[in-house]
């Protein structure tokens, strides 16, 4: 039986979880693909750390690019994160004619086009099927399974830090920080969460999975992105009081030949869709095609086996790829729409939730109201919650769908008026028509 040669570049949660993952099941994975599956050497930066998982004596190496170089190497997995040394990696693997298996989002975001460029020179090919949602196999889905679909709607729960918070405030009626606290000590959280609690982690997969689905590689810089710092328990109960959850949603939805939207931000869903039970730590993504339509993908979003049973895949297709000698069987992108473009937030229109704290007096709402219909902007309901003391009461307010530039503009105009208290929150409601 053939043997194939790994390099594991970075040996922490993910390269650990792939290691131990192999150790398990590389005889299961040989009996289905008739090719044994090998790791020879494994890069780190500290060869004397203690690790959870034991490495053979002698397998650890500091000098990643020897084992890049190592012509008895087949196959790099590149685990190390950031954009750095990954990107140096991948190229040098790449451009050595080797395939490369990354779970980096983060690199394929900023660099997939040098990288795809790279690999179709050189005749190798990229694999990074862990980098979107973890042990959900989202990227073969739309690459694979969904391949003869025209892509009108993606819409996912792409961060489990962010929905582990958002769910926890939701049962719990908890402030945001102190979930963010808990997501750390249960190491759901980075110690510095803004990658994941501003959203630039979603955007960066929202961007990847638009990028298969439309065929133009979209740059992350052009990803619409607001986070969940914003979000309290108060607006938490009254979405659920209305009939809605707020979750983080990655949405990407084409009309043609329009431009497509690419998004993220916090979005009212109402709490009979199914994406509305995405709890915790878990990742949901809706794909609708035009042949099969709505389509529905549930499990881990991120976590060591996850991860692990995501890069496992990957190694499976580029070990079978060198068997056969098959390098471009399938290539990693294929820009079939090179002149696709993003659409701007500010021409994306949809329905808006407004909540506003006001003085209690006569006049107020009909301010409001003027406001909005210079802006022609329609007003569906207005609630004005009873029982609360003070000088000020919250009085929310759905809109009807309008242009997100005009809907802004009215919000800075509200929030100038004497009688409105503290910033307005805005919040955009999906309908998933």
């Amino acid at each position: 039986m053939q043997t194939v040669n790994i390099g594991l570049i970075g040996g922490g949660t993910v390269g650990g979880g792939v290691y131990k993952a192999l150790r398990r099941n590389s005889a299961l994975m040989a009996s289905r693909l008739g090719v044994r599956l090998r790791v020879t050497r494994v890069a780190v930066s500290n060869v004397r750390k203690l690790r959870a998982v034991k490495f053979p004596r002698g397998i650890l190496t500091r000098d990643w690019e020897s084992v890049v170089a190592d012509p008895k190497i087949d196959l790099v997995a590149e685990l190390v994160g950031g954009t750095s040394v990954a990107r140096q990696v991948a190229l040098g693997a790449l451009r050595a004619g080797k395939p490369v298996v990354t779970a980096n989002k983060a690199l394929l975001a900023f660099h997939g086009e040098q990288l795809f460029r790279a690999a179709r020179k050189h005749d190798a090919n990229l694999y990074y099927e862990a980098s979107v949602a973890g042990g959900i196999p989202i990227i073969k889905i739309l690459r694979e399974g969904l391949v003869g679909n025209r892509i009108t709607r993606l819409y996912g729960i792409l961060n489990g830090t962010c929905n582990y918070i958002l769910s926890r405030m939701a049962s719990e009626g908890a402030e945001f920080a102190d979930m963010v606290a808990e997501a750390q000590q249960m190491g759901y959280a980075e110690a510095e969460p803004s990658l994941d609690v501003d959203g630039h982690d979603a955007a960066h997969k929202a961007g990847i999975l638009a990028s298969l689905a439309h065929g133009f590689w979209v740059n992350p810089k052009s990803v619409y992105t607001e986070g969940i710092r914003n979000i309290t328990p108060l607006d938490l109960e009254f979405a659920r009081k209305l009939g809605y959850a707020i979750k983080l949603l990655g949405i990407v939805k084409s009309n043609g030949g329009a431009p497509v939207q690419v998004s993220v931000y916090p979005a009212l869903i109402p709490s009979g869709h199914v994406l509305a039970s995405v709890g915790g730590v878990y990742n949901g993504i809706l794909v609708r095609g035009d042949v099969v339509g709505d389509t529905l993908y549930y499990g881990q979003g991120a976590g060591q086996d996850a991860t692990a049973s995501a890069v496992l895949s990957d190694l499976a297709d580029a070990a079978l790829d060198l068997k056969h000698d098959t390098p471009d069987r399938r290539h990693a992108f294929v820009p079939h729409d090179s002149n696709g473009s993003v659409q701007s937030i500010d021409n994306v229109s949809c329905s808006f939730y407004l909540r506003l704290s006001v003085v209690d007096r006569p006049g107020v709402l009909a301010q409001i109201a003027s406001i909005l219909a210079r802006g022609r902007i329609g007003i569906s309901s207005v609630i004005q919650p009873e029982g609360h003391q003070g000088a000020s009461v919250p009085l929310i307010l759905m809109i009807h769908d309008a242009p997100n530039a005009a809907m802004q503009k009215a919000s800075t105009a509200i929030r100038r008026l004497k009688a409105v208290k503290g910033g307005p929150v805005l919040l955009r409601v999906e309908d998933f028509s």
